[in-house]
């Protein structure tokens, strides 16, 4: 099995080096922009939910840095490689089943998700926001790379054309990125547009890092979801790549 993953592995990793500064850089400067002017400007001198607004947003901006950093690693590599490099193909002639692929590509992304994630918690550090970091927190950083890094593999693998790509971002990530908990409380909403945003996953991951970050307890629900839309994008995704490779 790993000898299957190694190469899409591989690949991933020489994309990850040769844009190290670039992918670093944009980790940096979304969070920064969103903890000064959310943290310290709009939210700056209240607290919500029982801590101090700042504590309440990092959490949040850090799941929604993992879900795009993840979502993007693969969706925009995968779409160029598919529809205009033609360098999928490579995969699809070779001695590599479409499990070990999107696998692959999953782990790929959550890994660059994580990392992503771990430059948010260091930019916390920088504006002394101290959080409860263990290792479910890792993990639940994780889950949320995988699930999402799998929607961008969906996306990619679905989608006829580099238009329809940004078209397939602006509709499912662009209200995630604003609706789903990362900078307010889900709580404050109308019952009916709250148990609507409860359908996305990244309400949930933002919930647990939350509750976590903040020594609280979250649902065994949050987790069971985010795993059931990790196991949907990537058999979605496995299925999607035999059709095309058939």
């Amino acid at each position: 099995m790993f000898s299957e993953l190694a190469p899409v592995l591989w690949d991933e990793w020489i994309v990850f080096k040769r844009g190290f500064f670039k992918i670093t850089a944009s980790a940096v400067i979304a969070p920064i922009l969103y903890i000064i002017a959310f943290g310290f400007g709009l939210g700056g001198g209240f607290s919500l939910k029982g801590v101090t607004y700042i504590k309440f947003l990092i959490p949040g901006v850090i799941a929604l840095t993992t879900m795009n950093s993840s979502y993007r690693a693969i969706s925009i590599t995968l779409n160029t490689n598919r529809l205009y490099d033609k360098t999928f193909e490579q995969y699809l002639i070779a001695p590599l089943s479409a499990i070990s692929f999107c696998s692959g590509k999953a782990i790929a992304g959550a890994l660059r998700g994580l990392y992503c994630g771990a430059i948010v918690l260091g930019i916390s550090f920088l504006f002394d926001v101290r959080l409860n970091i263990t290792a479910s927190f890792v993990l639940v950083m994780l889950l949320s790379g995988l699930t999402f890094s799998c929607l961008g593999m969906l996306g990619a693998l679905l989608v006829k054309s580099h238009a329809d790509m940004t078209r397939f971002g602006t509709f499912v990530m662009l209200p995630m990125t604003f609706l789903c908990g990362t900078f307010f409380s889900v709580d404050q909403l109308p019952i009916v547009l709250k148990e609507i945003i409860y359908i996305f996953p990244l309400t949930h991951v933002s919930t647990m890092l939350r509750a976590i970050a903040t020594y609280e307890a979250f649902s065994l629900a949050n987790i069971l979801i985010v795993v059931g839309y990790f196991i949907l994008f990537f058999s979605l995704s496995v299925w999607r790549c035999r059709k095309i490779a058939a």
